[in-house]
């Protein structure tokens, strides 16, 4: 197996873009043992996978002896980070509040409870604004925060001064960590540079000290869109919301220009492992193994190895292979009918529309195609296909 230092890992699966220019920063990452933090403003009550590249980086920080903090913005999040265009829809406290519960939850649970989850609301809230302008912002020069990016990109639509002040509330967020937990470093989406930066500055500035930070590339698919995104909408992390075998599926679909990235980014494959995937991979790429060992791993490290066969399970059953080991859903149908049978199935949202799903030849039980909507199962047990996309084994209870 390749060893590599932590920098190297890091270098290698392409997750360093900005760095700050210490001269031990490396010698730093290599050595373990520092405190660091990354931070989200908690604009729903979970996180999607958009998210995930950054706490995959984490974890591997972790694995190489350095001490994980997870920063929920409940102060930041009632502003919002400034947008390119537009400034974002403020939230409502208790919605924050809630979200905060939310990815709370969810991050101690992928980290199996060795991550420090914080609140910057709760060292925010104690600042008066006048306190705050005389003991922060006095540090900080106008003309240095007009020369931001996430600032100068808006100042031709217009920036609100909440939106303004954003850089200050998340540089102060560093100072703070800085002080209280000995946390010497941020990490974080290249798109929060200057904001890191200006952490950075304030712990020389107002305290003497010298911090380190790195953010990583934004992660886009072969279109040039946030990894991620689907039609619009977030994959979100939590299984209620996005269940696994959806997310597998997306994985599945992954461009052949794009897979090899998002193997060394989303898995802890080391590099010999996905050299040996991607040779097996371009000498017959029809088969799309690399895909499929993107889609396993990713949902494996998320919800588990269950989950994970559950959903290649699925998704092989669903271009013709085998349903053993399909793990079955129970229902309650109100009557044996196909369309009773889905909407207890939670399959379609009303009967019209399971209706014209039926007619036009998108439902199946068992490889059997349904075109009548008045169709009685009389099986117990049965694998029903709905559409290109669907697949479920059901027990009529």
């Amino acid at each position: 197996m390749t060893k590599m230092t932590c920098y190297e890992d890091l270098m290698y699966r392409g997750l360093i873009k900005d760095m700050t220019n210490n001269e031990d920063f490396v010698e730093k990452l290599n050595e373990g043992n520092m405190t660091f933090y990354w931070g989200t403003d908690p604009t729903a009550d979970s996180l999607h996978i958009g998210h995930y590249s950054s706490l995959l980086t984490a974890k591997r920080l972790m694995k190489y002896g350095h001490h994980p903090i997870l920063l929920v913005g409940g102060a930041t999040g009632l502003i919002g980070d400034p947008r390119p265009t537009a400034e974002r829809e403020i939230i409502d406290k208790s919605v924050v509040e809630n979200n905060i519960e939310g990815i709370k939850k969810q991050v101690l649970g992928l980290f199996d409870n060795n991550v420090e989850v914080v609140n910057n609301y709760d060292w925010i809230k104690d600042f008066t604004f006048i306190d705050f302008l005389r003991d922060v912002g006095k540090y900080i020069n106008v003309n240095y925060m007009l020369n931001k990016d996430i600032i100068s990109r808006r100042l031709e639509t217009g920036i609100t001064y909440a939106e303004f002040s954003y850089t200050l509330l998340q540089g102060y967020d560093f100072v703070h960590l800085y002080k209280e937990k000995n946390c010497i470093m941020q990490a974080a989406g290249s798109d929060q540079w200057g904001n890191i930066t200006t952490g950075v500055e304030l712990i020389g500035k107002m305290l003497g000290k010298e911090a380190y930070a790195f953010t990583m590339p934004l992660i886009l698919d072969s279109n040039g869109n946030k990894f991620g995104k689907s039609e619009g909408n977030a994959l979100w992390l939590d299984k209620n919301k996005t269940p696994a075998y959806d997310i597998y599926q997306y994985l599945i679909n992954a461009s052949d220009d794009k897979v090899e990235d998002y193997l060394k980014v989303f898995t802890f494959l080391d590099k010999d492992e996905i050299d040996e995937v991607m040779r097996k991979h371009n000498e017959k790429p029809e088969d799309r193994l690399a895909q499929k060992t993107l889609a396993y791993e990713f949902i494996k490290d998320l919800h588990g190895e269950e989950e994970a066969n559950q959903a290649k399970i699925k998704s092989e059953a669903l271009f013709g292979g085998s349903t053993e080991g399909l793990e079955a859903t129970p229902i309650t149908p109100e009557s044996r009918n196909i369309l009773d049978i889905m909407m207890a199935a939670d399959l379609i949202p009303s009967k019209s529309e399971g209706r014209r799903l039926v007619e036009q030849g998108g439902v199946s039980i068992d490889d059997e195609k349904i075109t009548d909507p008045k169709f009685e199962v009389t099986k117990d047990e049965f694998v029903l296909h709905k559409g290109k996309k669907k697949v479920v084994k059901l027990i009529i209870k």
